[in-house]
């Protein structure tokens, strides 16, 4: 479907930039009549005679009323983003006037684009593949610097350039397996089967490396959940106020004052963490109230992406090793951090609980190695740097077509065991392809264009 533009004639109009007051406000047109539009509005310059990639200094008039004093950038076609006629108005950035200004433009034929629509026309004049597309709106929202680096190597085109060469090389043995058919009555293989077998392992390998990438996309796109929880008065909430660098949680030396969960984020690193500082979990309490928050914390201890277990340096051995023993069990990662290490010789803690797995010494009140804390918490989640020309793959949508791109690739390869008929196996080759060409948008249809696109914002 990519490159078609049956039914996408008209011209569009958005704000391109947040709604509100600002200092400046743009306005994009994309179609055959962008140019013409503005041209009209636009006294001050023939546009149509203008180069494209040049600006333009003037005001917008509608009729005889002066609506702003503007500058217009051309891109004409093929050389813009959408890939036909492209006119942005920057104006100032009343809503009011930037308002007036779509609304002359509509008057003179552009309509009112949809969520994404203009990405979406990029995509198929064929100036971006469907995942490069969604890599747009994964900037868009992007937070962090490591979801940022993401989202513009998969712009550029770093996950679409693996997914090609995937389907490059299943298509050249597909175009030779389907020759064999042709060949049936003659039993002759184009195909070398040990070469295909080679190929199918390398891109076995290659899709199950992306597969794989998922967890660690969805944390740098999604975040990572952190239940910090413990015995009451174990120091939850002074840590959470450490972290936090504010007074965020109420502190008391009152076992049991914080009764609900209570949750805020922190960017480590350029991973966003949500800290949630949970209800102290005591098993027996009469406080019907206090109950129902160490249900809670419970309940945030088994969703979490990592625990933070906070217990006293004066605390039994046994009792934290327990502990351990049960957070492994549950398949939690989690770490150990002992709180209060101010109030004794750290190193007697230290040998204290020394044969104690993913063990952090800190003192929350003091501020004690709470850099150590972090970069432990970082390690937990993620191991070594995201670099730019990192392939992760952030998109669930993409993750599913994968698994069953993988599900194809170990179909062939079984088939290639068995020895198979060539149009059995090529059965398993077209499925395969068709899951590639489903991310990339060679495989797509309507309703699944205008449910990406429609997640994006109006002015992209």
């Amino acid at each position: 479907m990519q490159g078609k533009s049956t039914g996408w004639n008209d011209t569009i109009v958005a704000l391109a930039t947040p709604p509100g007051i600002g200092a400046i406000g743009i306005i994009r047109l994309s179609g055959a009549k962008a140019i013409d539009i503005v041209n009209d509005l636009f006294p001050s310059k023939d546009l149509s005679q203008q180069r494209s990639h040049t600006i333009h200094v003037g005001i917008i008039k509608d009729k005889e009323e002066i609506l702003d004093e503007v500058v217009i950038s051309i891109y004409k076609n093929p050389r813009s983003y959408t890939g036909e006629d492209v006119i942005e108005i920057s104006g100032h950035g009343s809503p009011f006037v930037l308002q007036q200004i779509i609304s002359a433009s509509i008057q003179r034929g552009a309509r009112l684009a949809k969520a994404g629509e203009f990405t979406q026309r990029a995509f198929l004049k064929g100036k971006l593949d469907l995942a490069q597309a969604e890599a747009v709106a994964d900037l868009i929202a992007s937070n962090t610097q490591a979801s940022k680096k993401t989202a513009l190597h998969n712009i550029r085109g770093g996950f679409s350039n693996k997914l090609k060469a995937l389907r490059d090389q299943l298509l050249k043995f597909s175009a030779l397996i389907e020759l064999e058919l042709d060949f049936s009555q003659e039993d002759v293989e184009f195909a070398d089967r040990k070469q295909f077998y080679e190929l199918i392992d390398e891109l076995s390998k290659l899709t199950d490396q992306l597969i794989n990438s998922f967890h660690l996309g969805n944390v740098i796109k999604n975040g990572v959940s952190v239940a910090i929880v413990g015995k009451p008065n174990a120091g939850k909430s002074t840590l959470l106020n450490a972290l936090l660098q504010e007074d965020r949680a109420i502190v008391s030396d009152i076992p049991g004052t914080t009764r609900d969960t209570i949750e805020e984020v922190i960017n480590i690193d350029g991973i966003l963490f949500r800290l949630i500082d949970t209800a102290g979990i005591r098993h027996h309490t009469s406080d019907i109230i206090e109950s129902m928050g160490v249900e809670k914390s419970l309940d945030k201890m088994k969703t979490a992406d990592l625990v933070l277990y906070l217990f006293d340096v004066d605390d039994n051995f046994k009792e934290i090793n327990s502990l351990q023993d049960e957070l492994k069990k549950r398949e939690l990662k989690f770490l150990l951090v002992a709180n209060k290490t101010d109030r004794q010789d750290e190193s007697i803690a230290r040998e204290k609980f020394s044969s104690l797995d993913n063990i952090v010494f800190i003192s929350a009140k003091n501020n004690r190695h709470l850099e150590v804390l972090k970069e432990r918490m970082v390690d937990k989640i993620i191991s070594g740097e995201v670099r730019s020309e990192d392939t992760i793959v952030t998109n669930a949508r993409h993750y599913h077509a994968l698994k069953e791109v993988a599900k194809s690739l170990a179909d062939i390869k079984s088939g290639l065991d068995s020895k198979l008929a060539g149009d059995l196996l090529a059965l398993d080759i077209r499925r395969g392809l068709h899951y590639l060409g489903e991310i990339t948008g060679e495989i797509t249809n309507e309703d699944q264009l205008d449910y990406i696109f429609s997640k994006f914002c109006i002015g992209k």
